[in-house]
């Protein structure tokens, strides 16, 4: 029988894969469909599974305390990052995101202290800059005036996202893996539905199949599959030691967006995704 721990890294590691797909799926999503409306839509069908999960599962209800970190999760990974990054992906392309994607688990890991109370050494810090400031010379050499706007967009992604990250991380030791995102999702699911009633277009006529396909992913995948596997993950592997597989999602990333999009990956994009990720494993290894 599988020991737990080899399992937490299994379930961890399908969890990174299937987050690997979002930005291309994304990508793909905006070419026919409104970012409001992919992102309320997308939050809504995930909602109304989860919803149907817990149901069938019986799971108990969260308690009144709880309330406050579910809300900080569905902040950050129901609404922020699916907003602002299908809002990027309208002015720069899925396999230039990734770059910014190699950021976070230094933005979870960031999170984690401020919400731990953890005292980092100052070579943590260290190896915080340096990451960032290959990514800035990655945008400022690529023409940070041509994708300014895309750039900050996705960088105000990562920051939510990481904090949702965290905050659900906590949370899972209490509430458990995949209700944590199922909770969330419900909690959002009231105006979701209404700002994707509000937003859905007059007509779906002009909407392509990649764009079926992409909303059809990040509603399954990205917004619930992945997280079951991702949360299990954690609470089996352990939070900072599984959490280091975000490191591998910017690869995989690349080969799906030049797989299915047709996209360019230079050799500039894998050299800055990979001193960002070297920077996040040094900063990860002096975090405690």
């Amino acid at each position: 029988m599988m020991d737990k721990i080899t399992s937490g890294w299994i379930n961890g590691f399908i969890g990174v894969v299937i987050f690997a797909g979002s930005l291309p799926a994304t990508r793909a999503a905006v070419m026919d469909f409104d970012p409001m409306f992919l992102t309320a839509a997308r939050a809504s069908i995930a909602a109304l599974l989860g919803l149907a999960l817990l149901l069938l599962f019986q799971q108990r209800r969260p308690i009144l305390a709880e309330l406050p970190s579910l809300l900080v999760v569905a902040l950050g990974v129901v609404l922020g990052f699916p907003l602002l990054s299908a809002l990027a992906l309208q002015y720069v392309s899925s396999a230039h995101s990734m770059v910014f994607v190699g950021l976070l688990p230094l933005c979870t890991a960031i999170f984690g202290v401020i919400r731990g109370g953890e005292r980092p050494r100052l070579v943590f810090w260290l190896f915080s800059l340096l990451g960032g400031a290959c990514v800035a010379g990655y945008a400022a050499w690529g023409g940070i005036e041509v994708s300014l706007k895309g750039d900050l967009l996705m960088l105000a992604a990562i920051i939510v996202c990481g904090l949702g990250y965290a905050e659900g991380a906590r949370l899972t030791r209490q509430l458990g893996g995949w209700q944590v995102i199922s909770w969330a999702l419900v909690l959002a699911l009231p105006p979701m539905l209404v700002a994707a009633l509000l937003t859905m277009p007059a007509s779906f006529a002009h909407v392509g199949v990649p764009a079926w396909l992409g909303l059809a992913y990040v509603s399954l995948f990205s917004m619930l599959i992945g997280f079951v596997f991702w949360y299990r993950g954690l609470a089996q592997g352990g939070i900072a030691a599984v959490g280091q597989l975000q490191l591998l999602q910017p690869f995989f990333g690349f080969g799906l967006a030049a797989l299915f999009l047709k996209e360019t990956v230079s050799w500039a994009m894998l050299l800055v995704t990979l001193a960002a990720i070297v920077c996040v494993a040094g900063a990860k290894r002096y975090a405690s």
